[in-house]
Formats: C-alpha cells, sequence, structure tokens
C-alpha cells in the first residue's frame, strides 16, 4: 500500500461516515446541523485543512443553536398566550 492510497483511505471515510450519519438522524434533530456543518467545513479547511473536524464541531454548535432558538421561540410564546 503506498502512501498516497493510505492517505485516501481516511480522508474519505470520514466525510462518507457524516453522510450516512446525517442521511440516518431524522430532520428534527438534524435541524442548524447542515448550516453549523458547511460554515465549519470552510472554516476547518481554512484554519490549516482540518475541514472534517471543523464540519462536525460545527454540526454540534449549529445544532445547540437552533435549540437555544427554539427554546427562545417557546418561552416568548408562553409569555404572550399567558399576558392574553
Amino acid at each position: 500500500m503506498s502512501w498516497r492510497t493510505s492517505v485516501r483511505v481516511p480522508a474519505l471515510a470520514a466525510p462518507l461516515l457524516s453522510v450516512a450519519l446525517l442521511i440516518g438522524s431524522s430532520g428534527v434533530e438534524a435541524k442548524g446541523c447542515l448550516k453549523g456543518a458547511a460554515v465549519g467545513a470552510v472554516a476547518g479547511h481554512v484554519a490549516g485543512h482540518h475541514a472534517v473536524l471543523g464540519a462536525a464541531a460545527g454540526c454540534a454548535i449549529g445544532h445547540h443553536m437552533a435549540k437555544k432558538k427554539q427554546r427562545e421561540q417557546q418561552r416568548q410564546q408562553q409569555a404572550s398566550t399567558t399576558r392574553q
């Protein structure tokens, strides 16, 4: 096995695994993940060719921010219904 082949296998495995995980997850749980993963991948690539790590971190942060926004919207709805 040459050096190029040994580098390509892990480099292809990580994105394929990420796609498989995204396809397998439900839409509700993936909210914010795709947008965060795209931003994280670009940032990771620019920061030293770590696009996969950036995408994973971006997905986690995007999901967290989407849940945070959803909770805030629920609080606002509850507050508006109790005032009426």
